[in-house]
């Protein structure tokens, strides 16, 4: 942020009177501009004790396969989020929704928070945002062929819970390195 979007003036970092780090500072208006984690919302969907996947079809990760999930808007609840991108993505509606994972990724300023549920009537079909739709069983998942870690972090404790018949909310942290470090030789 360089200028503020209240009276356009230049916009300093600084550490506000009673903050513990630093924020973008109007230098004319005094306002402060707050920047916040995204979060996104998405749904772990089985039918038939399998789970619903979508082939991306836009970048980041264009051709990968992920769970139905993407940013939440302004005005809509977690739930609304994760229905709206569920409908989005793979066409589907949802039933029996319930919180399962929330990972953080507090390097990228992210949340995520993945639901479990059932595809609505076992209805679905590619979205706008999505090169194909599909239902996996466990062991055909294509594991090196998921877009995100937090996609595959959420579907093994999925797994994990499905095989001892206990679901239960898991909330983790999860640190991906930004650029990998150079291994040098002694």
């Amino acid at each position: 942020m360089n200028f503020c979007p209240n009276c356009g003036a230049p916009i300093r970092l600084e550490i506000p009177e009673g903050d513990d780090r630093k924020r973008h500072v109007c230098s004319q208006c005094g306002k402060i501009h707050y920047q916040n984690p995204k979060v996104i919302a998405g749904c772990i969907l089985e039918w038939e004790e399998k789970i619903l996947l979508c082939r991306r079809a836009i970048e980041p990760k264009y051709g990968l396969w992920t769970l139905p999930a993407g940013f939440m808007e302004m005005e809509e609840t977690l739930e609304q989020a994760a229905r709206r991108e569920t409908l989005e993505e793979a066409c589907a509606e949802v039933d029996h929704l319930a919180l399962h994972t929330i990972i953080s990724l507090p390097q990228l300023s992210q949340v995520y928070v993945f639901f479990r549920g059932e595809v609505k009537e076992g209805c679905f079909a590619p979205g706008a945002e999505s090169l194909e739709t599909r239902l996996f069983s466990e062991p055909d998942i294509p594991w090196h062929e998921l877009a995100f870690e937090t996609v595959t972090r959420a579907l093994k404790i999925f797994f994990e819970d499905r095989k001892s018949g206990q679901f239960k909310t898991r909330v983790e942290d999860l640190w991906i390195p930004r650029h990998p470090l150079k291994k040098h030789k002694c």
